[in-house]
């Protein structure tokens, strides 16, 4: 298992959510392509990152959805 992957997801959630709050179905989807070329830039791989966590796709809506601008990231 991949703590490094799973942080780094949580981390980049943490930095970008508040971009992606009126965001689209297909918009949802360029976010995970942008996550995870970022996640490859500092050489954190998909399987990695969804070794923990599942899809990738499901967390990132699933962080929009129930995100409430009231908590501190």
């Amino acid at each position: 298992m991949s703590t490094r992957g799973t942080d780094f997801l949580h981390k980049w959630l943490s930095s970008n959510l508040d971009g992606l709050m009126s965001t689209d179905v297909i918009s949802v989807r360029e976010a995970v392509q942008k996550l995870l070329a970022d996640a490859k830039a500092l050489g954190i791989g998909e399987v990695e990152i969804e070794e923990d966590i599942g899809s990738v796709y499901e967390v990132v809506l699933d962080a929009i959805v129930h995100h409430d601008e009231g908590l501190a990231s």
